[in-house]
């Protein structure tokens, strides 16, 4: 993995849910600028993924590529939930739901680093 975009992507997302969950506070609902931040999320985390998926073709990576793989594909997963109920749910819970979302994406990315050097096998 490259350690710099896991690391600005860590940095957004954790900037995302604090955004989020202070607009929960404020008992807002989301609107279209905080699904374009989301959106721009996901775009960092295709280019890991694609990143991640050529130093796999070239003989690099983890012990445990299963696992590896399966938590690249679900990090992929995680922000459109979390969107699609984000915007669903026109309450504070929408927000609540689109910041819990962008929480869980530095978990997985940190949980990838951890099978990439080998010590979470």
């Amino acid at each position: 993995m490259v350690g710099w975009l896991a690391g600005t992507m860590i940095a957004l997302s954790l900037a995302a849910a604090v955004w989020f969950l202070v607009l929960s506070a404020r008992d807002k609902p989301i609107q279209a600028v905080h699904l374009l931040a989301m959106a721009v999320l996901e775009v960092g985390l295709l280019a890991q993924v694609v990143t991640a998926a050529v130093l796999l073709a070239g003989g690099d990576g983890p012990p445990g590529k299963g696992t590896f793989i399966g938590y690249l594909a679900g990090s992929l997963v995680v922000l459109p939930v979390g969107a699609f109920l984000g915007a669903g749910e026109r309450s504070k819970w929408g927000s609540v739901a689109a910041g819990v979302a962008c929480l869980t994406v530095p978990v997985v990315i940190l949980r990838m680093q951890d099978l990439w050097s080998g010590v979470g096998v």
